[in-house]
C-alpha cells in the first residue's frame, strides 16, 4: 500500500489496511463472550476461537495471490523499454537479503531503529494484551471469566478503537516518527503511574482509567508506526525485506512478552512488571530517534537512493506524486 498511495496520505492509507486489527480485537471478545453466554463452555470456547482464526489468515494468502507486484518494484527490478541491459543490471544487483543490511551502515541503523522499535512495543503490547484477563483477575479476583471478558472489551472499544481511529486521521499531519515517540512517552508515563502510585493495582476504576489510557496512546502512536515506518524507510528493491525482518523481530517481542510477563507477575508483582513495561516504553521512545521522519515526502526522496530514484521517476508522476529532485 505504502508503494501505490502518495505522500500527503500515505500514513493514513497504510493505517486503514493495519487497522483491521481493531476489528479483531472487537469480534474475538464478542465471539467468546456469546460461545460462553450459549453453554459452550472454556475448553471448547478456546479451540473453536482458534479454529475461527485460520479464515482470516487463509483468505489474506489467498488474496495476496492475486495482487499484482508495485509498479515502483518493478521499475527498478528492470526498467520498461531497456531489454536486454535492464536484465544484465538486474542480474548484477546484489540480492536484498539480510547480508545487504548488515553490509550497509545506512540500512542497518534504519533496520535498527524499525525493528528494535517494533520489538519492544509488541513486548509491551502483547504482553499486556494477553495477559489482561489475569491483571484484571488480579484487580477483581472474584469476578467470573464472563465479567473479565466483558472488561476487556470495554477496554478495547473505549480505549482502543478512538486510538486506532484518530491515528488513522491525523498521523499525516501530526508525522509518523513523531506520532509514535508521543506513544511510546505517554504509553511508558501510563504504566508508570500505575506502578509507583500506591492503590492504583488494588482500585478497580482507577486502574481501568490508566490502563485504558495507555491502551489509547499505544494505538495513537506505536502500534500503528511500527507497521507503518518500515514500509517508507527503506529503498523500494530493500522495502519488503526491510519490513518482514522488522515484523518477525516485532513477533519475537510478542512471544518473549507473552511468556515472560506471567513469570514478571509472579517474581515482581504487577506493580514491578509494569514499571520494567514503562522502561521498555521509555528505550522505545529512544530508538525512535534515530528514525528519520518521512510523512509528506516522497519514497524516492526518503530512501536518497539516486538509482532508486532515477528508475522510479516515470512511475511517481503517474501517480501524481512530484519526481524527487
Amino acid at each position: 500500500m505504502s508503494e501505490y498511495a502518495g505522500s500527503k496520505d500515505r500514513g493514513r492509507q497504510v493505517a486503514l489496511v493495519f487497522s483491521t486489527q481493531a476489528i479483531g480485537l472487537i469480534v474475538g471478545p464478542l465471539l467468546a463472550l456469546a460461545l460462553l453466554g450459549g453453554g459452550a463452555g472454556a475448553p471448547l470456547t478456546w479451540r473453536l476461537l482458534l479454529g475461527v482464526g485460520a479464515i482470516p489468515a487463509a483468505a489474506a494468502v489467498w488474496l495476496r495471490r492475486k495482487l499484482p507486484e508495485p509498479d515502483r518494484f518493478k521499475a527498478v527490478a528492470a526498467k520498461p523499454g531497456a531489454g536486454r541491459l535492464a536484465q544484465d543490471r538486474a542480474a548484477a544487483q546484489p540480492e536484498a537479503g539480510l547480508r545487504a543490511f548488515l553490509a550497509n551502515r545506512r540500512l542497518l541503523v534504519l533496520l535498527t531503529g524499525t525493528a528494535g522499535c517494533w520489538f519492544l512495543l509488541d513486548y509491551a503490547y502483547y504482553g499486556n494484551t494477553i495477559s489482561t484477563p489475569r491483571i484484571i483477575s488480579l484487580i477483581t479476583p472474584h469476578a467470573s471469566q464472563t465479567t473479565t471478558i466483558a472488561i476487556q472489551l470495554a477496554i478495547f472499544a473505549v480505549a482502543a478503537v478512538p486510538g486506532y481511529i484518530l491515528a488513522i486521521a491525523r498521523m499525516d499531519r501530526i508525522g509518523h516518527r513523531k506520532l509514535q515517540l508521543i506513544g511510546f512517552v505517554l504509553m511508558g508515563l501510563c504504566f508508570a503511574v500505575i506502578g509507583l502510585m500506591p492503590g492504583m493495582t488494588t482500585t478497580v476504576a482507577p486502574f481501568l482509567l490508566v490502563y485504558g489510557v495507555s491502551y489509547f496512546f499505544t494505538e495513537f502512536g506505536p502500534n500503528v508506526t511500527t507497521f507503518v515506518l518500515p514500509g517508507e524507510l527503506f529503498p523500494t528493491r530493500f522495502r519488503a525485506t526491510g519490513h518482514g525482518i522488522s515484523a518477525g523481530i516485532g513477533k519475537l517481542g510478542a512471544f518473549i512478552g507473552v511468556f515472560l510477563f506471567p513469570v514478571l507477575q509472579d517474581s515482581l508483582g504487577l506493580r514491578g512488571t509494569l514499571l520494567l513495561t514503562a522502561g521498555v516504553s521509555v528505550l522505545g521512545a529512544l530508538l525512535t530517534l534515530i528514525l528519520p521522519e518521512p510523512a509528506g515526502r516522497s519514497l524516492e526522496d526518503i530512501s536518497g537512493d539516486d538509482s532508486v530514484t532515477a528508475a522510479a521517476e516515470q512511475v511517481t508522476r503517474g501517480a501524481g506524486e512530484p519526481a524527487a529532485a
